[in-house]
């Protein structure tokens, strides 16, 4: 059978099956559910395609191994959950710093500390605020089916490379953990930079420095304007997102991730009672898509934003919208049981038409 033929796996998989195709050259990680699935099919796979894989002592570990791995040029990654992500942070600070490329996947847990399993957003601020110190910014997607979790993976080695910012796929343990049929797609050839930044030795080439230490006069400031120059362009060139029923909306509902899926069905069970509702769905959590949430809010006022937690994605939705916009929030945080249902989200758009059925 074609590896590109039609298959069966867990969003996990998918993730590791993505990150072969892509060319991952180096893995480092260390096990943590829900995730574990990750570094489980990569030990057996990535070996047989001439790759390393190394189960580090620690996240602290395999988060400087990827730095090693990047600064010399290689395609790297690690995966982990909660715990983990916040125990890299640091490193990540580090190859943010010092412009270097790898791609991350944080698959959420509950919390904070240790949590629990099930599904949980509430890492939601960490991935999209820098989460360490030095006031950088990562590239963030956050994807909805097991498909999007092998083609989100893809896309995060090109855009990190292409901009030498580390990029994060960002996914709950639902979609970690389910089974759908994927289509796995050959990686299109992507016109990315030549990493002549890479260090290479002293073997008769010039030696290049990899570094996050800027003591010049002026130099920080001008690595932070050049760094924020870049986010920009991030945001201008590379800002997804997905919208359904929105052309008559009089409420948009907005959510991410397995959320989204679930939202998606309560919009069809409000369209079919005659509501006019219609589903934002970013795809890029950072560089959140400002620019479409503004210029839908200028034809719709209504937003409803829903999250697995008690609210983080809604101050983005606020500060993305016109400020003649009324953002409504329906939070169901980590530990509350279960999902949130159709019929329970069904129950909160309508809420939002009350006033219109007076």
């Amino acid at each position: 059978m074609s590896r590109y033929e039609k298959k069966f796996v867990k969003g996990n998989e998918a993730v590791a099956m993505a990150a072969i195709e892509a060319g991952v050259e180096c893995y480092f990680g260390y096990p943590i559910t829900p995730q574990s699935d990750i570094p489980e099919y990569l030990s057996r796979e990535l070996p047989k395609r001439g790759g390393t894989f190394i189960q580090a002592e620690s996240e602290i570990g395999a988060i400087n191994m990827v730095l090693g791995a990047s600064a010399a040029g290689m395609r790297a990654m690690t995966s982990s959950s909660g715990p983990g992500i916040s125990l890299k942070q640091e490193g990540i600070s580090y190859m943010s710093g010092s412009e270097l490329p790898c791609v991350i996947v944080d698959v959420m847990r509950q919390g904070p500390g240790l949590g629990g399993i099930d599904a949980s957003q509430a890492d939601y601020h960490q991935a999209t605020k820098g989460g360490g110190h030095g006031g950088y910014r990562i590239i963030v997607l956050a994807p909805n089916s097991v498909q999007e979790m092998y083609d989100l993976t893809m896309l995060a080695f090109d855009l990190s490379d292409q901009y030498r910012i580390p990029a994060m796929v960002l996914a709950d343990s639902v979609l970690g953990q389910m089974k759908e049929s994927i289509v796995p797609n050959q990686r299109p050839v992507a016109e990315l930079p030549i990493k002549d930044w890479a260090v290479r030795g002293t073997g008769g080439a010039v030696q290049n420095v990899v570094k996050s230490l800027y003591l010049g006069d002026g130099e920080m400031e001008k690595f932070h304007w050049k760094m924020h120059a870049r986010y920009q362009e991030l945001a201008d060139r590379d800002s997804r997102w997905e919208e359904y029923q929105t052309a008559d909306a009089e409420l948009i509902v907005t959510a991410f991730g397995c959320t989204s899926r679930i939202a998606r069905t309560a919009v069809d069970m409000a369209r079919s009672e005659g509501f006019k509702v219609g589903l934002m769905r970013p795809v890029t959590l950072f560089p959140f898509p400002k620019k479409a949430y503004r210029e839908l809010s200028a034809k719709c006022k209504r937003w409803l934003t829903i999250e697995l937690s008690t609210g983080q994605m809604v101050d983005d939705v606020r500060l993305s919208v016109f400020r003649d916009a009324d953002v409504d929030f329906y939070g169901r945080p980590p530990g509350a049981g279960s999902l949130p249902t159709p019929e329970e989200l069904f129950a909160r758009i309508k809420n939002n038409f009350k006033d219109l059925m007076i």
